[in-house]
């Protein structure tokens, strides 16, 4: 009876979550040496959903959904069954071929409306969604303040009509109804990320470090107007550098360390630096800053790299107005991150960049995936995720981390 004739048929389950429905379900179906063809669960607020897609010799088909039958009844669940004919599989597995997505979707909180709009913009890219995960933690009704942000992954199947028509779509939508959003391709660098850079000032402190020096000197106003106009994108940043630069000139170096003990660390740092530690990226500032508060960083979460701008001091502890070597610039940020990827032997699409200016748009945009972070208008426009409603930590939400690994 070798050529006997066989069937699939897919067995769909739903009830009360408890331990041993999928043992016992599965001790049948290898009792009588069913070949499991696909099996899926998935567990909202304790109530199971399990599918198995199985093929047997067509004469056990019977006693197998008879004894499935039993097993439900005596664990007080519902079944049911649909025969999967021979066309309508190979059907199923040629699908297998086509591209996948991730779409990332991001908030304080995440109403239907955010969540029917990202959907919505799903369906009109011709894509199918396989699956939907909450990577945040379970929002309690009495203490709200626990679980201050909301994150859902969609994965998705397909070849979409066109992704840069959905980025445009989303990026709308996002900023009219304050949720943040990534779409990337669901390939083997997604899960493999190993190099992490940030811009410093604005990103990974909430200041800017040559506004905090310039106050002390007396020049803040003039010192503000250049930064402003430089990350907008208007002015060249290595001339406004040198300008804001030479407005220091004669500046106690000493004022540094104060204002490098006060710098105000963003809403997220701490926990994403532990996280990507703890998982062995290598992390990199690349910063059109100052290198001394780069320093200070480094040393309190173990940064690997630092590059930014030195300040020349003279022999009296003053700030000279000049500073040493290359300018960073945002080209020269691009250029770091190819070299500290081609030193830690990193391909370029294992790379991360996140940054707010004008002056990060390069890095991000030749970094495998580039973030803007609470960024100006022209950086938001020009990168392919974003995210503005939440804390740096929701980098770790594009990566695909969930809380219930996070809190450490």
């Amino acid at each position: 009876m070798e050529n006997e004739r066989q069937e699939q048929i897919l067995v769909g389950i739903a009830g009360q979550d408890r331990p041993g429905v999928t043992a016992s379900v599965t001790e049948i179906l290898a009792r009588h040496d069913a070949q499991i063809l696909d099996i899926g669960q998935a567990d909202i607020h304790s109530t199971l959903s399990l599918g198995i897609l199985f093929r047997i010799k067509e004469r056990l088909s019977g006693q197998v959904m008879k004894e499935l039958l039993f097993k439900a009844t005596e664990l007080n669940i519902n079944i049911d069954f649909k025969p999967i004919s021979d066309e309508e599989y190979e059907e199923w597995v040629c699908q297998q071929g086509k591209n996948r997505y991730i779409l990332t979707i991001i908030g304080r909180q995440l109403s239907a409306k955010q969540i029917s709009v990202a959907a919505k913009a799903i369906r009109d890219q011709g894509l199918n969604i396989d699956s939907i995960k909450r990577l945040t933690g379970r929002r309690s009704l009495k203490h709200p303040e626990r679980n201050s942000q909301a994150c859902i992954e969609f994965s998705m199947r397909g070849t979409p009509n066109s992704l840069a028509e959905m980025q445009s779509q989303l990026m709308l939508l996002s900023s009219e109804m304050s949720f943040d959003f990534s779409i990337q391709r669901d390939d083997m660098f997604r899960r493999m990320r190993r190099l992490i850079c940030f811009d410093m000032d604005s990103t990974l402190i909430q200041t800017e470090c040559i506004d905090e020096l310039a106050e002390r000197a007396g020049v803040g106003q003039q010192v503000r107007a250049i930064t402003e106009s430089a990350m907008r994108g208007e002015i060249d940043f290595s001339e406004s550098f040198r300008q804001r630069v030479a407005l220091l000139k004669g500046l106690d170096a000493s004022v540094m360390k104060d204002i490098a003990e006060k710098m105000p660390i963003t809403e997220g740092v701490d926990r994403l630096m532990t996280v990507l530690k703890q998982c062995g990226y290598k992390i990199a500032i690349l910063s059109g800053g100052f290198t001394y508060f780069g320093k200070f960083l480094q040393q309190k979460y173990n940064i690997d790299y630092v590059y930014a701008n030195e300040l020349e001091i003279d022999d009296d502890g003053k700030l000279t107005g000049q500073y040493k070597g290359v300018i960073v610039d945002g080209n020269r940020k691009a250029e770091l991150l190819k070299l500290i990827a081609q030193v830690e032997k990193v391909d370029l699409a294992q790379t991360i960049a996140v940054g707010d200016g004008a002056n990060d748009l390069p890095m991000i945009s030749e970094a495998g995936l580039g973030i803007a972070f609470h960024a100006k208008p022209r950086v938001v426009a020009n990168a392919k995720q974003a995210i503005n409603t939440i804390g740096l930590d929701g980098v770790l939400y594009f990566l695909g981390f969930k809380d219930s690994y996070l809190n450490m």
